[in-house]
């Protein structure tokens, strides 16, 4: 685990911050624990990687809350509910505002430290995937007009010929602004250049 994925722990019970962080920091996790949402967002500027733990009954910003606000702030920590007996309607709304596991009290103390695991391995994924995307874009840019006509043409499934025909340039054309696109998004094959069109949304 990098030494940037934290685990934010939010429960406004003293005795469950303790708790949930003798049990994550055992585990070998760096842990921060905050009182309240209000914390957690004041202390938001400094965290970077990592997930968040949160109560979803807490007085206050409620942990529904909290998410509606992470989200508008576009932070994309991922977040596990805790709820107590009778929140499933809460942690399913929950969910649907985008928190990745709920998990109900009193819960068995792997059933937790699965959910971790899962969402930072997750949200490693997430980032390297965002990392790879902004490369693949930042290489179309460097394509001409012509190049990326050529590129959505060979997504597309089309022939040189039939590309050719498309533009009104001959085959032999093609061929060079084939290879030169080759090249620009330093694709080995034609596989390659296809993963990366639909990687960054360009595939018809």
């Amino acid at each position: 685990m990098s030494s940037s994925q934290i685990v934010h722990v939010i429960d406004d019970d003293v005795a469950v911050r303790q708790s949930l962080a003798f049990l994550l920091s055992t585990a070998g996790y760096a842990v921060r624990v905050h009182e309240s949402a209000v914390a957690f967002l004041e202390a938001l500027p400094g965290v970077r990687d990592g997930c968040v733990v949160t109560d979803i009954r807490m007085p206050g910003m409620d942990g529904l809350e909290l998410q509606r606000q992470l989200g508008m702030l576009k932070v994309a920590l991922p977040v596990i509910v805790i709820t107590g007996h009778g929140d499933i309607a809460l942690a399913v709304q929950a969910m649907k505002a985008g928190a990745v596991d709920f998990i109900e009290k009193p819960f068995d103390d792997e059933v937790l430290l699965s959910a971790i695991r899962a969402a930072l391995a997750s949200h490693v994924q997430d980032i390297e995937r965002d990392s790879r995307i902004a490369e693949v874009q930042q290489r179309l840019e460097s394509l001409s007009d012509r190049e990326r006509d050529v590129l959505k043409g060979l997504v597309a499934g089309k022939p040189n010929k039939i590309i050719a025909y498309d533009l009104g340039i001959s085959a032999r054309t093609v061929e060079v602004y084939r290879a030169n696109v080759m090249t620009k998004m330093h694709a080995d094959s034609l596989s390659e250049l296809v993963r990366m069109a639909i990687l960054s949304g360009n595939a018809p």
